[in-house]
């Protein structure tokens, strides 16, 4: 249903509303308020539709008087309101960036919406964006090459966030404000061409609309075309993952099935890459082109190609490596991996090792593997990295995320657990002191 033709009114706003929530009566809403025309517009409209509604407003301070203005006529609506108001003055501590002043912003006034919402149990976030802000969205992720998902635009509902003016006109929310002689403050700022959203509003938006008297609203119905095409994908990824991906019980590593992905459409196979972590157009066609044992380091993780598989782990920071220490002094004794690794062990079994006990210094620690780890294995020759033993080994990328390293407190490693023990500190027949012990995971 297109709102465009005709003038915002309450009863329009209502139906918008239900549209995006058709409990929206039961509700109490945060409202995002700026102080100028259109969430002051947006504010009134809750107000005049009798919703149950509190109102959150950010000072950046950017502005110098012009910022306590805009403060002062949103607290002076809520107070001839009585709606409850919740003010957050940016300071120091939150560190004004030398990059984009305006996903700075974005980024603070959104987290303390969420801040908002999760202290007084508001569910529900409206914001006052409209059509021409879509049209500008749309223009602005165009010009950066943006996929399906960009080109659909600002989504009128999303994690609990309603834009119920997406479908009316600027110029709707400009008479609204006129007619109902609603009091706001005009931002100087959006008439400078500094920012680029400014400049598409100035020069190319305008042009636009004079290509047909019908834009905005064809506009509209494209936008709506391609959100719900976007919507298909996004299911279709949905279920494909639902059906061809596992995770580890840990949550670390991922796994997904390369042949039922190659027979997918090319849009799904996009829409599950991207859904993992994957962004670049280039790194996504390469899976399906590279060789097994291909790497791809993503934005939190890593993922490897491993024949038929697409194997995601997410890698421990050397902050936060996991490190397990025994205190051992009996000279006799077990070894028992603890409860939480027994997941991280693939097949595995119990193995016996002796030591010299001259040649270990407790206590014994367990660990993941660190960049240049070198040991001596049993059965070969001469020293070997911990990498190029996974290496010929032919240990499975997702089996590497499962392997650690057994050493003593001067990190000293005394084998790659469950594979193979480091042969300087095998107990041999004349060792006169060994150390024999069982590993095996506790139950």
């Amino acid at each position: 249903m297109s709102y465009l033709t005709n003038p915002l009114t309450v009863l329009a706003f209502k139906e918008a509303l239900k549209a995006l929530d058709p409990l929206y009566e039961s509700h109490t809403f945060l409202v995002g308020v700026s102080g100028g025309v259109d969430s002051m517009v947006l504010a009134s409209l809750c107000l005049k539709a009798g919703l149950k509604f509190e109102i959150a407003h950010v000072n950046y301070h950017l502005r110098e008087e012009a910022s306590i203005q805009d403060q002062k006529t949103v607290e002076a609506f809520c107070q001839a309101n009585a709606i409850p108001l919740h003010l957050y003055e940016v300071g120091v501590a939150d560190h004004k960036p030398g990059g984009s002043i305006q996903l700075w912003a974005r980024t603070l006034r959104y987290d303390f919406f969420k801040r908002i919402q999760q202290q007084a149990k508001l569910s529900r976030l409206l914001t006052a964006h409209h059509m021409e802000d879509q049209l500008e969205t749309f223009i602005i992720n165009l010009s950066r090459g943006s996929g399906l998902k960009g080109l659909s635009g600002i989504p009128s509902k999303e994690n609990g966030i309603l834009r119920p003016l997406l479908q009316f006109s600027k110029t709707q929310v400009y008479d609204f404000a006129q007619l109902h002689q609603i009091d706001f403050r005009e931002d100087l700022s959006n008439e400078s061409d500094f920012y680029l959203r400014n400049r598409i509003r100035h020069h190319i938006v305008p042009r636009l609309k004079e290509t047909s008297p019908n834009f905005l609203e064809n506009f509209q119905k494209s936008i709506s075309i391609l959100s719900s095409i976007q919507e298909h994908l996004s299911q279709g990824a949905s279920d494909f993952l639902n059906n061809h991906k596992t995770t580890d019980q840990n949550g670390n590593t991922q796994t997904l099935d390369l042949r039922a992905l190659r027979l997918e459409s090319q849009a799904i196979q996009h829409e599950v890459l991207k859904s993992v972590g994957f962004r670049s157009i280039e790194q996504i066609s390469s899976v399906f082109s590279c060789i097994s044992g291909s790497q791809f380091q993503l934005e939190d993780s890593t993922a490897y190609v491993n024949r038929n598989e697409l194997i995601l782990t997410r890698e421990l920071s050397s902050d936060s490596e996991t490190t397990f220490e025994f205190d051992i002094t009996d000279l006799q004794g077990n070894i028992l991996v603890p409860s939480v690794l027994k997941a991280q062990f693939t097949d595995f079994s119990p193995l016996e090792w002796q030591f010299d006990s001259d040649k270990i210094q407790f206590p014994l620690r367990i660990r993941h593997k660190k960049p240049g780890d070198i040991f001596y294995p049993i059965g070969m020759i001469g020293k070997k990295k911990i990498t190029k033993f996974f290496k010929d080994e032919k240990i499975s990328i997702l089996a590497k995320s499962n392997i650690w390293i057994l050493c003593d407190s001067q990190n000293q490693i005394l084998g790659v657990l469950p594979f193979r023990q480091d042969r300087r500190f095998v107990a041999q027949n004349c060792t006169s002191k060994k150390y024999s012990f069982l590993i095996e995971c506790e139950i």
